[in-house]
């Protein structure tokens, strides 16, 4: 398979993952539905949502670098997904003081610029154990 048409082929396998992991988070919170929220200038939830999409690529992006095959890269994204998901509970349980996502929904940018960076910075730890 020629260069351009492989490109063609991860742009949409990419699109499609992201599609989906975004999918997964809008349901993952109850409090507020991502794009709503965006769409009324929601900053802190636009920067999460930035994180969440920013961080799945990463994965995809290493998953293309050391993977022979594109399903290993699906199965690598969906690995990925998964993984942000458990990130962002993890991230909500360990802060005792607050809510992340009553923080997000009442617009705390500074809520928003940590959660994009947990999903950006393990994103980073998840696509380098990827060989």
């Amino acid at each position: 398979m020629g260069p351009f048409l492989l490109t063609l082929l991860y742009f949409v396998v990419a699109i499609v993952v992201v599609v989906i992991g975004l999918f997964i988070f809008e349901n993952l919170t109850r409090q507020y539905k991502d794009w709503d929220e965006i769409g009324k200038g929601n900053t802190a939830i636009a920067l999460s949502v930035t994180g969440k999409i920013i961080g799945i690529c990463i994965i995809l992006s290493f998953a293309i670098y050391n993977s022979a095959q594109i399903l290993d890269t699906v199965i690598w994204g969906i690995v990925g997904v998964v993984l942000q998901m458990v990130a962002y509970l993890v991230f909500e349980g360990l802060t005792r003081k607050f809510s992340v996502e009553e923080k997000l929904h009442e617009n705390n940018v500074a809520v928003g610029i940590v959660t994009m960076g947990v999903s950006i910075g393990l994103a980073f730890v998840i696509g380098a154990s990827i060989t």
